[in-house]
């Protein structure tokens, strides 16, 4: 039982630890004075901690979300026009083959490259 809870405070020492060397400690530690120093208090303090930590606003987000799906619907349309392209590009490469293939059988060429 002992030893199960010295393996436990070595992971939390490992964890806390690894905070540390990685900064992680020194940014939490910085945006939480930052929060403190703050005279008035935002509404949200975990829209104030993001937004001190770099990630976007509520609003940025929302505005974000709304971009991909655009761009989303965009990629959607392009990738079906591609495909389509490329289907019809087979086909033609097929006619060709198939006209070649009727030029050898029947010794002269289509009349349109006369």
């Amino acid at each position: 039982m002992m030893r199960n809870k010295e393996e436990k405070d070595a992971k939390k020492e490992a964890f806390r630890k690894y905070l540390d060397s990685s900064g992680v400690l020194d940014a939490l530690t910085k945006v939480l004075v930052a929060l403190y120093e703050q005279n008035d208090k935002p509404s949200s303090a975990l829209e104030f901690v993001q937004q001190k930590l770099g990630g976007p606003t509520v609003s940025e987000y929302e505005n974000l979300q709304a971009e991909m799906s655009d761009l989303q619907t965009k990629y959607d349309d392009l990738l079906a026009k591609h495909q389509e392209t490329c289907k019809e590009l087979e086909e033609l490469k097929n006619s060709h083959n198939t006209m070649s293939t009727k030029e050898a059988t029947d010794g002269e060429p289509p009349k349109d490259e006369l």
